[in-house]
């Protein structure tokens, strides 16, 4: 009997060194790598992947939804980060009503991922809610 091959790989093809200091660079970096046509009419999550010297290794595309939400699965944001020896993360999400106040189960999410990257040694470095007019931070404002 032939068990399938599982295969882990990452590749940094453009060589491009992005290092996040602060939340209004990673807003910046973020709305370049987010379809501004829609950001008003689908929720969406990305999750931002750094090594240990908060160089952004890459971004990946978590889910879209639609008006009111969209799926968040803890699982799949530690395995990508895994396979890309990730050593942190930010989650970014964006909030189609315009409004940057964080929803009970945005927190919610928040707080189980940061369990979760706890227990891998991967540390979740903020949480951001965008819109095309400005962020909200959960480091900034002392949630996470």
């Amino acid at each position: 009997m032939k068990l399938p091959e599982i295969k882990v790989s990452y590749s940094n093809r453009n060589n491009i060194k992005v290092e996040a200091t602060n939340c209004q660079i990673i807003y910046n970096l973020i709305m370049n790598h987010w379809n501004l046509d829609i950001i008003e009419y689908q929720e969406e999550v990305k999750i931002i992947l750094l090594n240990r010297a908060n160089i952004v290794l890459g971004i990946f595309e978590m889910s879209k939804g639609g008006i009111s939400g969209t799926v968040v699965d803890v699982r799949i944001i530690l395995g990508v980060a895994l396979k890309c020896n990730a050593s942190s993360i930010i989650m970014v999400h964006n909030h189609p009503s315009g409004k940057l106040t964080p929803s009970d189960n945005d927190k919610t999410i928040t707080k189980r991922l940061k369990q979760a990257c706890g227990l891998l040694d991967i540390s979740l470095l903020d949480h951001l809610i965008i819109t095309k007019e400005g962020y909200y931070s959960f480091t900034n404002e002392g949630i996470l």
